[in-house]
């Protein structure tokens, strides 16, 4: 009798139900590995540094720069390297606290309601008490922000990426960041008044949803035109192992990392913290 392949010849049947089983069983457990091994490396930790390609003088802020929260909103600052690290240059030393730079990671977004879930990206804002919040886009202005589930799941919390290469931050499938003056239009006592203005902050992340450089969305104070802006990549620049372990190491005194089933991912504070809990307030 000539080989019937994987099936079996029983009674006229050929039976290869058991075989193809197997193979299936086999396939879908490599899948589910390569999506943990995949999920392991977007969640090793990185900080975010800025390039802009453009010959106008106030490009060259934000070319070489580095990200940083402050304020519930997510800006672009000079820096430098101390220790093979780097840190954002504060406009002024007296800051205080000191500006805190981006250093996040990819983590899904606990949401039922989203069908197919999202990836959501998260970054710590303080170092003691370590607490992680959302990156998240204002889905009226497109400014990129920061806050816990709370804040965050009425706007836009995914789908974050990186590029092919891996080497630079994407949301929605495309690079479409632009980094806007929020300085320009107003008088230098004006701009002083506000928080951001006061320690110096001048440019901020928004989201190109649209594709048209952000028109109607960032008119200057009193409706005078557009406030200046310039697309910017943002390029994700790992941790090293020793700092990744040494965060590690504090976090773990503070607080437990836990997952729940497939779609939710939470992060735990311990019990004596749970009134404040590491996405920055209590849920």
């Amino acid at each position: 009798m000539a080989a019937l392949g994987l099936g079996i010849f029983l009674g006229g049947c050929i039976t290869a139900i058991p075989v193809v089983t197997g193979v299936a069983e086999g396939v879908e457990h490599q899948k589910k590995q390569n999506e943990e091994a995949a999920n392991e490396t977007r969640m090793i930790k990185f900080n975010v540094l800025t390039s802009c390609d453009s010959d106008d003088e106030l490009a060259d802020e934000i070319d070489d720069g580095i990200v940083v929260v402050r304020h519930n909103k997510v800006w672009i600052l000079p820096c430098e390297e101390k220790d093979g690290k780097p840190v954002p240059i504060p406009p002024e030393d007296d800051i205080t606290p000191p500006l805190h730079a981006f250093a996040g990671f990819y983590i899904q977004y606990p949401d039922d309601d989203r069908s197919p879930p999202e990836r959501g990206m998260v970054s710590t804002i303080s170092d003691d008490p370590p607490m992680l919040n959302w990156i998240y886009i204002d889905k009226e202005t497109y400014e990129l922000r920061y806050g816990n589930r709370t804040a965050s799941i009425e706007h836009i919390v995914g789908e974050w990426d990186w590029t092919e290469d891996e080497s630079a931050v994407t949301l929605e499938g495309w690079e479409g960041f632009v980094a806007v003056d929020e300085s320009d239009g107003m008088s230098d006592e004006e701009w002083e008044s506000t928080p951001w203005g006061a320690e110096g902050l001048r440019w901020a992340v928004y989201f190109d949803r649209d594709d048209n450089g952000l028109s109607g969305k960032i008119r200057k104070p009193r409706g005078k035109g557009q406030k200046s802006r310039f697309e910017v990549v943002l390029n994700r620049k790992l941790q090293s192992d020793e700092e990744q372990l040494k965060q590690m190491e504090d976090a773990n005194k503070k607080m437990q990392v836990k997952s729940q089933g497939g779609l939710k991912s939470q992060f735990t504070a311990p019990a004596a913290n749970r009134r404040k809990n590491v996405w920055g307030r209590k849920d």
